[in-house]
Formats: C-alpha cells, structure tokens, sequence
C-alpha cells in the first residue's frame, strides 16, 4: 500500500478539482471541495446553518442519516496509459464508501483511518474518465449491527440513544463528547492521486535506528520495493543522507527486483551525529535520507525522509514509590511539559497548513516539550508530525479508541489491523514519535465506571476480553513487528485512578479530583502522581469568540445557546462553585466570563507548578485540553480562533526553563528554584521583597546569594515563617516579589506571590495608564499604574491576535510593555481595545 507521506518521481496527477455532490437519490449535483466533508459543502452552498452558531448544531442532524455521492472527470493521455501501472490512491475515506471508475467497482472503504490504493490501469481509458464515490450513512450503515449485538455499549460520550460510534472505525469525537459538537461527517477528507509508475514503486521507507552514541549513528535504510514487470529486473538503489543541505553520506547497491514486493536492507553509518534534542534542550536536528531505485539508468521511483537522531525510552521501573513512569531522551531524564490534543475543527479538512504552523508555535512558546494525541480524535495529518519534529515536540500518540469498550469480532480486529498496520507504518520515522498508546480510559472505565453493575456477567465478560484482544494482543504485535523499541502501553491511565490514593506512586494518573471530584485546587499539591496525563478544568471563552456563535440575547450562563455550547452536564454548575470559593462572584456576564479564565488559568498553573516541584518524583504534566475543535465552553487553553486563554499564559509560566515557585502552607513559605536546563546554575541571587498593594516596602528585604541551582532539579532553597515577612493584617493588601539572578545580575526567573485568595485581598481601585504606537502588523503598548493591578486582561476585537503577554498582574510603579501581532492590524487605523482588571469585577 502506497502511504500518505510517499514522494517519488512517478507521474501524479492530483484529483482535486471538479468534483460534485449530491443526496443520493436526487440528481442535484452541485461544486464540491476536496478534500472535505459533506458538512463543508453543504454550508457552502446553504443547505445547512452555519452549525457552530447558535442551537444550529440541531438543524444539522439530519444529514448523518443520509447517503452521499461525489463524483469528478478526470483526462488521461495515451502516453500515461503506456506506462507499466496505475494506481488510484485515496489518504482518506470517511467512512463507508464504494468507489466507482468509468462503470467498475474498484474498492470497497470502511475504515477512515486507512489509505486506500487501487490498481486501475485496466479501467482507465485515454480522454476523458469519471470517478464516483458512494458514501453510505454511517448511522445506517451500523444500525444492523447494533440491533443485533444485543447490548447498548457505554459509549456515553456518542449523543445519540443507540452507541453506535463503537461499530466504526471513525474519529469517535464526530458523534459529540463533553466539548464537542456532533458532526457525523462523510466524505474525501485527505487527497486523491492517480499516480502511474515504470518498473517499480517504493511502498515504504524505514530509517530505522539501530545505535547511538556520540563517536556514531548505525542505521538500517529499510524498503520496500514493488516491481511491476512480470519477471525479475536489473536495479541500482541509492540512498543519500544530507545535513543542512550538504550531503554527508551516499550508499549505492546493485539490487535484483523479483516479480512482487522486494524488502532490501542497506546499512549506513554517520560519523559525529548531531543529535534531535527536545523543546529546551537544543536543537531538533533534523538529517534528510533520500532513497532511489534506477533501472537501466532511469530513475524510476524516490521517496526522502526527515530523520532525528536521538535515544529515547520510557522508563517504567519499580521503585519504592510503586512504579516510575519518565521519559528519558539521549540519556537524560526529561521533565515532560504539555497538554492533550484533540483535532482542530469539527470539520477535519478545515484545518490549514497555517493553523497547524500556529498551533505548534503556540505550544513551543509555551515552553512544551509534549503533545498527547489523544485516541478519540484522529491519527493526525503528515505536517502535525513534520512540526512536531521541527519544533522539538514529543507526541504520545494513542490508538484511536477511547472512553468504552469496543467490538473484537473477526471484521472489527480486521479492519483495526489494517489502520495499525498504515499509521505505524507511516509514523514510525518520525523522531517526535515518543510513545504508542493502545486506548484512553477504557481500562479505568471497565474497572470503576460501574458496568459490571449495568451488564450481565456475560455481556461484561465480553468487554475485557475484548479488551484483552484489542489492547493487550492486537495492537502491541503490530508496534513490536513494524516499530521495535518504540514503547507500547495499553491504556492510560493504566493503574492509577483519581479516587484511589494509594494507586498515585504508579504510572501515569488522570486526575480528575479537581473538577469531578470538586476538590479544591489546594489539593494539587499533594495529591501527586507518578506522571499527570490528564487533568483540567473549564471556562467559557473571551467574549469574542462567545460573540462568534451568540447575540447578547444569550449572554447569561444559562441562556439554551450557552448550554448548547457547554457539553458538560455538570460545567456551568461547578464553574461558579469553585469561582465562589476563591473568586468574588461578577454580577455582568462579562465579568463572569473574565474571571472563569483568570480561575483555570490560576488553577492550572497551581498543579503544573506542583508537579514540577515534586521532581524526581513526578517527571510529566500533560494538562486537559491544549485546543478546542469548534467554539466552545471547554477545558482548553486556545480557544477555537486560536486566542490564548488565560491558562496558556500561565503554562507558558510554570513551563518557564528555571522557575521560581512559592509555596505556602499554614503558617509558612517555601520558596523552590526549578531547572529544566541541561547545566548547572552557580552563584546565583534571590532577592525578596514584601510591597503593599500601593508599592511601599513591607518589612525586611531578603537577599540570598552564592546559591546554585543543579542540572534538571527542583529544591527549595528559602523557608520562613510568615509572621517574619509581613502582620497578618497586611496579607490582604501585600504581595512578596521573588527575582532570581545570576552572576551577572540578569534577571532569570520571578514571580508574585499573595498570601490570600483573591476575594480576600483589598485591590485598589486603580486606573490603568496606556500608551500605544501602532504600525502594520503590530500595535505596542505601555501600561503603567500607580497601584497593583491584578490579572490584567487586553481585549482586541480581532480573532488570533497573538500578545507577546496577556492575564498579567501590573505591579505598582511598573511599566510594562504588551506588543499585539495580526496582519490585520494596519498602520494609521486605529486599533480598538479593553483592559480588565480584577478590581473592576469586584464592585
């Protein structure tokens, strides 16, 4: 099978234009785009609402349960059809489709996380040919199945009575979840190519690594050639590997292709390798492998390869704590720093090479080393890995099946092997590649979700051996048969659960106990995991993006377009439960809307900062959710337009390289220096002054000098009474200001500390002094304010903008500089904006 990422010199003729649709049975053929989904061409033509606004999501409904036709001409010439094959070639199918080509049925495609190759020289004719595609009703496709099965499977996340998602292999989100809309989508969703070849095609190319260390790199240049002819032809395989644009290394060997598939091996060594290092660490080295197969001096077929050389391995080890779980790269134990990921958009071919490009600068200027690909959404496209890669970014990639049990009948294990077998096969070269996990939570669900109680023993029986098929056999032979030493876990989390604290010392932990459980965000810092996978808590969005699917009409919590958007059944309710405990509750919508993103954005950073301080023995964070695939109330830090929430601006702070982290308890203060850095820090100095509120010194300055901060390592270097900083009537109006600097007096890490929650300190009513310079692209301010200003919050009405800082405490006498990015702002237009603080909330 052809892959996806395939480059060669054979003749391609993209099939991208001139399609047309309709409802099966009406003959109203209208333009259609591919790649892209029939919601998309339906909106485009309004047949269907814009589904993101409003209550819209209902009105679009009806087009899951109907089938769908595409159809395109396409030209051929007599001197393609000379050439020794053809094959037609689709990246993506969603999801039941029969595929025409002039009269012939040429495949059958049921599964949306596969390509699919046909060989089509026989049907092709010189002019003009015409392609027709069929796609069947995914709800009525699987009704059959369901109704026989004789049991409902607890796919609660599915927003429809019967669970039918379970039965197909498509992205599960599709059907709804608790942030996302349902969109049961059908169509062309990835490319289509007709490609036509002499001689042989190169099916697959595997670098594969086979040592490192300092003085070399051994690798394996794995194909896999298929030669077209009949009999055994005379060929030249070479395989170059260039650094930077300069070629380093070129093999060349004289190869006999056998009729069928031919698999050659040909070693290579690098001298000196540049090693690929993580967001932090250094550079994401990237060497680019070339491999060509000649026949009688033609170049008939070529694929190239981006490679990173690296070590990396998951440590799972049993220790005296219970059992490790780190990621250790080139040797060295990392400090994972991230979020999950779910698919950018509802509508899958919506998502731009920009969007992706924006979305891995998001990540790398928050200081991330690791993104989850979460196993609901989809095996992302080519260019999530190729940034990945580029941006030093580990990807934990799941299976795609999450949240229940599924189907391991005969069909359904054929159909998982298959999408196993293409997306290994097409994400194994990647050196962001860090991890293969089987499932999310379908291990947890089946123990402590409560179906052994829901289900016969029968019916529960079958649901882990199912599992045992699925996750435990399945999938782990296919990594250890086409991705050796790439680290393969079942489920995640696999031993820990939230509610069961004497599980915390194993493996990786979804703790849920902030939100779910309603525990208060304190509880962060002890209940400690091994490794946090998952963990989150939600907001609205800015009132932008709210305006977007919503008229001010709407604007209170519990408008029915608010809870349309907020999937959470409990959401709305535990945003303003836990806001009541820390927050002085707004009465103004907006204001509500304002202070639930400085609440998950304070909360967060409260567990990112508590994992990192309790290194070595928690070495990952890995916060619920990174994005949002459709403008929602969520759990994410970038909203659906990519604007930062809150809790992007303080990941990218409790990420920060070295951090200085203040912990309070009782009666007294700890101050911890964190180092993520590969060196050791030495001679540095803690300066520590408590202020008022109005900027006035409060008590004793500290100064600690000549402290040093080792490699990778978290310590607390300051611990005080807090009677010997401040009174206690003074905690409600003074904040302590911890700077740390080195040697040379440049500053390396700070931050802000106050000593009650926020609905207990006495903010001044201060107004904000703004300065602003605009040119095109960019608008700079100057903010400056006599007194503390807390949580400040800049509005633009521009979807995207991009602020170099943003939900930052001004602190008295400072001048701060914000600069605000967008190709929409322009040079002599003035741009509009708002500023918030937490003060104005409060009256």
């Amino acid at each position: 099978m052809m892959h996806a990422q395939s480059r060669d010199v054979s003749d391609v003729v993209l099939l991208n234009t001139g399609w047309e649709f309709c409802r099966s049975g009406t003959e109203q053929w209208r333009p259609a785009e591919v790649p892209g989904t029939v919601h998309q061409d339906l909106l485009r033509h309004g047949l269907i609402p814009n589904p993101f606004y409003g209550t819209n999501e209902e009105k679009i409904q009806w087009v899951e349960n109907e089938d769908w036709e595409y159809r395109t001409v396409f030209a051929v010439s007599g001197e393609q059809l000379e050439r020794d094959d053809a094959r037609l070639i689709f990246e993506g199918l969603d999801t039941y489709a029969d595929v025409y080509l002039n009269g012939s049925l040429i495949l059958r495609a049921d599964n949306m996380f596969t390509a699919y190759s046909a060989a089509v020289k026989p049907v092709l004719r010189v002019g003009e040919n015409r392609l027709h595609i069929c796609f069947r009703s995914p709800i009525r496709q699987t009704l059959p199945q369901h109704e026989s099965n004789g049991f409902n499977y607890p796919a609660d996340n599915d927003h429809h009575e019967k669970h039918l998602s379970v039965f197909s292999r498509k992205a599960p989100y599709s059907y709804g979840w608790d942030w996302g809309i349902r969109m049961v989508t059908s169509g062309v969703w990835r490319p289509v190519a007709l490609r036509f070849y002499d001689v042989a095609s190169i099916n697959d190319y595997h670098v594969k690594q086979l040592s490192l260390t300092d003085e070399r790199a051994e690798l394996s240049n794995e194909l896999e050639v298929e030669n077209i002819l009949p009999h055994a032809a005379d060929a030249v395989v070479e395989i170059r590997c260039a650094l930077n644009g300069e070629e380093i290394r070129e093999i060349r060997r004289e190869v006999k292709l056998l009729p069928g598939t031919n698999r050659i091996e040909v070693p290579m060594e690098i001298l000196s390798p540049a090693r690929w290092m993580p967001n932090g660490w250094g550079d994401p080295v990237l060497y680019d492998f070339s491999a060509t197969v000649s026949c009688g001096g033609k170049e008939v077929a070529r694929q190239s390869r981006r490679i990173g050389l690296r070590t990396l391995r998951l440590v799972n080890e049993k220790d005296k704590h219970g059992e490790s779980f780190y990621f250790e790269v080139n040797g060295i134990p990392m400090f994972a720093k991230g979020a999950n990921y779910i698919p950018q958009d509802a509508m899958l071919p919506a998502v731009t090479a920009e969007r992706y490009r924006n979305l891995f600068r998001d990540m790398k200027e928050a200081n991330m080393n690791m993104v989850r690909v979460w196993g609901g959404g989809v095996y992302e496209d080519d260019r999530f890995y190729d940034l990945a890669d580029e941006n030093g970014i580990l990807v934990w990639q799941d299976f795609m099946f999450a949240c229940t049990p599924y189907p391991s009948d005969p069909a359904f294990l054929q159909r998982v092997e298959a999408e196993a077998e293409y997306n290994i096969r097409r994400l194994r070269n990647h050196a962001s590649l860090a991890m293969w996990c089987g499932n999310n939570e379908i291990l947890e669900a089946l123990k402590y979700w409560g179906f052994q109680k829901k289900y016969s023993p029968e019916t529960y029986k079958l649901m882990w051996d199912g599992y045992d098929k699925l996750f435990r056999e399945l999938l782990p032979e296919k990594v250890k048969q086409l991705d050796a030493g790439r680290f393969y876990l079942h489920s995640s989390p696999y031993a820990a659960n939230w509610g069961r604290p004497e599980s915390w010392g194993t493996g990786d932990s979804h703790n849920w106990g902030v939100w779910y459980g309603r525990k208060a965000f304190e509880s962060l810092d002890t209940d400690l995991p091994r490794f946090m996978s998952e963990f989150g808590f939600q907001s609205f969005p800015e009132m932008k993006t709210i305006a977007a699917f919503a008229s001010p009409d709407d604007y209170h919590i519990e408008s029915e377009v608010m809870n349309a958007h907020q999937k959470s059944s409990i959401g709305n309710a535990l945003i303003r439960t836990y806001m009541e405990r820390d927050y002085a509750v707004p009465h103004k919508f907006e204001d509500f809307v304002y202070v639930g993103l400085v609440l998950q954005g304070r909360g967060i950073r409260r567990g990112l900062e508590a994992h990192r301080r309790n290194r070595p023995y928690c070495m990952g964070t890995l916060y619920w959710q990174l994005n949002d695939s459709w403008p929602v109330v969520s759990w994410s830090g970038i909203d659906y337009y990519g604007n930062w929430k809150a809790l992007h601006y303080q990941a990218k702070r409790a990420f920060e390289p070295v951090l200085v982290n203040a912990l309070q308890q009782n009666d007294s203060l700890c101050v911890y220096l964190i180092s993520d850095r590969l060196e050791s820090l030495t001679n540095l100095t803690l300066e520590m002054e408590t202020k008022s509120f109005g900027g006035k010194t409060v008590g004793r300055k500290t100064t600690l000098r000549a402290l040093q901060l080792p490699a990778n390592t978290s310590l607390c270097v300051h611990r005080t009474k807090l009677s010997e900083l401040l009174r206690t009537e003074e905690t409600a109006s003074s904040f302590l200001h911890i700077r740390l600097k080195d040697a040379a007096g440049r500053q390396l890490a700070e931050t802000v500390h106050f000593f009650r929650k926020p609905k207990e300190l006495q903010l001044p009513a201060v107004t904000i002094d703004v300065r602003s310079s605009q040119a095109d692209g960019q608008c700079e301010l100057i903010l400056s304010a006599s007194e503390l200003a807390k949580d400040v919050f800049i509005e633009v009405p521009i979807q995207g903008a991009r602020f170099s800082d943003n939900f930052f405490d001004l602190l008295p006498g400072e001048r701060k500089k914000v600069i605000i990015t967008s190709p929409r702002i322009k040079k002599g237009e003035k741009l509009p904006f708002g500023i918030r603080h937490l003060r104005q909330t409060m009256d």
